[in-house]
């Protein structure tokens, strides 16, 4: 019995292996009919003595030919304009180090990081999202000196009014001045005495005589000395609950348990309840000169 049920088996296996081929040029020649039926086939096709020609109203697929030539430049503007774009695609790709180190971003930034180690807290707020904040935050504060930038150097340079030069110097006066309006302190004319004394540079009397490669790297240590300075203040009440978290759990003998994971609770609703968010942005605003 089992011998003729495995015989039968095998013998549909093989009918359906040898049918099956067939049967799937019939579906296909099938499908092929319906889709495409024999009406749209002449319209666009005609026998004539035994030869099929395409119709003449039908258009072909036109794809376009693309052609790239490099040519050596004939005059001093192709060279001049070639000098432009090489030196536009450069700005454009330290466009984001700009941002950083020519604005109070690296302030803003630094301090919100600093808040979030003070709070304990490892994965919230994100990263991405404070850098956000700090990034709205330095437009808002940039604000009056992009304007300035624009209607003194962008638009008349788009409008062919000044040239690439003028732009230049235009754009760099509004951030010269933002940047030692911030160093007016001590700590700032010390940081360009220093730069200039490594330049080799007589010590400057007024902001003219300051060139931008000096002022820049002097603001970035001010920028990061005033943020250290933020952040120092900001860990002194946090690292005061710390301290009574620790002291108590030892009293009570519990040394296993980690005191950071005690005191973050506590230390969130200090921030919550002093309205924390709300005070750090309106003293990181306070801190900038404007």
């Amino acid at each position: 019995m089992s011998s003729d049920k495995n015989s039968l088996k095998s013998s549909l296996v093989d009918f359906f292996s040898r049918c099956f081929p067939k049967i799937l040029v019939v579906a296909v020649v099938v499908a092929a009919c319906v889709v495409f039926p024999a009406s749209s086939q002449s319209s666009s096709f005609r026998n004539r003595n035994g030869i099929t020609e395409m119709d003449s109203g039908i258009s072909n697929v036109t794809i376009p030919n693309l052609d790239i030539n490099i040519t050596q430049p004939k005059t001093g503007e192709q060279v001049a304009f070639s000098v432009q774009l090489l030196l536009l695609l450069t700005v454009l790709t330290l466009a984001p180090s700009i941002l950083i180190l020519t604005t109070c971003f690296l302030r803003f930034s630094i301090v919100l990081d600093f808040i979030k180690r003070a709070l304990s807290l490892q994965q919230v707020p994100p990263t991405a999202v404070l850098n956000g904040i700090a990034l709205f935050m330095t437009i808002f504060v940039m604000w009056p000196v992009l304007s300035q930038i624009y209607s003194k150097s962008v638009k008349p340079l788009s409008d062919g009014q000044i040239s690439v030069e003028q732009a230049y110097k235009e754009a760099e006066a509004p951030l010269r001045i933002f940047m030692y309006n911030q160093m007016s302190g001590k700590n700032g004319g010390t940081y360009i005495a220093t730069f200039m004394k490594m330049a080799k540079l007589p010590q400057p009397k007024n902001l003219s005589e300051v060139p931008t490669y000096v002022i820049i790297p002097a603001y970035i240590l001010h920028e990061l000395t005033v943020a250290f300075k933020i952040g120092v203040f900001l860990y002194i009440p946090f690292i005061v609950i710390d301290m009574v978290v620790a002291s108590v759990l030892m009293s009570m003998g519990m040394m296993m348990l980690p005191p950071v994971q005690i005191s973050m609770p506590f230390k969130l609703m200090l921030f919550v309840l002093v309205d924390g968010w709300g005070l750090l942005t309106q003293q990181l605003f306070a801190s900038v000169a404007l």
